[in-house]
């Protein structure tokens, strides 16, 4: 009835047009035709999708938490102008779920509104202990520009250290807590220029996070975290990628900081040594860095399609530390700055949707103790 179509009315050929026009000027169909059949007038729409989103099913595995199964879940327009998203990972070491609203134009101003709760239990066969958290925040983020944001959020999160195995370490056994429930807050800074996918094209991004943990309690910490990572175009088919990862944990009021709040390396950020492979360790017991610092030069090639697959490979070397504790059991643990290095090839390609990345890497300086992995997988395979 808004562009006119009435029952009881005899139109002209010209007039149907006419009226489809109007209804496609709505902006609410992707097609419109109206057809005459006999005395009655059909009216056939295909409305456009307002909540677009999508729902995935993958099976992967990734060297850092080992065979994973994920269900996600994404919504736009879940309310106006909100973007909502559910992801739940389940695997023998990992159980995780996160969930995000996320709203443009906030109290009707530049600042956009987000809120995200996450909830996890670790248990990783080569730690001793398990590690659980849940937190949950609420954040304003200001697109400084369409590469540039600022983002401050407050929240509150609990996290425990518990089940220390008989054996562990001392310090383990020390830093054993059944919570610490308290509010935190988050400043980020984030800017991305996107090479577009493009070899020729220049890329690099930067990160920077700055947590204050434990607000209110003796627990009180300063969390700060770095990423950079650049990509320079040296022809149409080669190209060299450098980035670097630096974070530091401290703790504001003279107390030491948990394995649980320290940081520990990954296989697939420092390629050729384990997760959790260097940095101090008490035995066995892997206990993490107050910081933390990992590098990479890689000379990345695209090798087009072989056998109707895409194929990318490269060289690299990386390098890196883990180091500091507050508490060195007497000095009887080995916390100081130790530098790494590996050097390696890389592999990534794409079987009927399913990317793969291949490493296999070796360590060009170690230290006693550090556990180290030749070969790296990641895959993910979605149904």
């Amino acid at each position: 009835m808004t562009c006119g179509a009435e029952a009881g009315v005899d139109y002209l050929e010209a007039e149907l047009r006419a009226i489809e026009e109007c209804l496609m000027s709505t902006g609410v169909f992707n097609s419109v035709v109206l057809i005459a059949e006999n005395s009655t007038l059909v009216i056939q729409v295909e409305e456009i999708n307002t909540q677009p989103g999508r729902l995935d099913v993958s099976v992967g595995y990734a060297s850092q938490d080992g065979l994973l199964a994920n269900l996600s879940v994404e919504k736009y327009n879940l309310f106006d102008r909100t973007y909502g998203a559910l992801s739940l990972d389940f695997g023998p070491n990992v159980r995780r779920a996160t969930a995000n609203l996320y709203r443009t134009e906030a109290f009707e101003s530049e600042l956009d509104l987000g809120v995200e709760i996450v909830a996890g239990r670790l248990n990783y066969e080569d730690t001793s202990y398990v590690h659980e958290a849940i937190r949950a925040e609420s954040y304003l983020a200001w697109p400084l520009s369409s590469t540039t944001r600022l983002e401050g959020g407050v929240g509150i999160r609990d996290h425990r250290l518990t089940d220390v195995e008989p054996g562990a370490s001392a310090l383990l056994f020390a830093e054993e807590t059944s919570g610490i429930t308290a509010p935190y807050v988050r400043f980020s800074l984030r800017h991305l220029h996107e090479a577009r996918g493009k070899w020729r094209d220049f890329g690099y991004s930067l990160r920077v996070n700055q947590y204050f943990w434990n607000i209110g309690t003796d627990d009180l910490l300063s969390d700060t975290r770095v990423e950079a990572r650049m990509k320079v175009p040296l022809s149409s088919k080669l190209r060299l990628v450098t980035g670097i990862h630096a974070s530091t944990i401290a703790g504001l009021r003279g107390n030491a900081t948990r394995a649980i709040d320290r940081y520990f390396s990954s296989a697939d950020s420092f390629r050729g040594f384990a997760s959790r492979g260097i940095g101090p360790r008490d035995g066995d017991d892997a206990l993490g860095g107050n910081t933390f610092l990992t590098t990479t030069v890689e000379l990345q090639r695209d090798f087009g399609e072989v056998f109707k697959i895409p194929f990318q490979g490269g060289v690299f070397v990386d390098a890196g530390a883990s180091w500091g504790l507050d508490n060195t059991l007497g000095g009887a643990i080995d916390d100081g700055w130790h530098l790494r290095s590996t050097v390696g090839a890389s592999l990534n390609f794409d079987v009927s949707g399913t990317p793969i990345s291949i490493y296999v890497a070796t360590p060009l300086s170690k230290e006693d103790g550090d556990e180290t992995q030749l070969i790296g997988l990641s895959l993910r395979a979605s149904f």
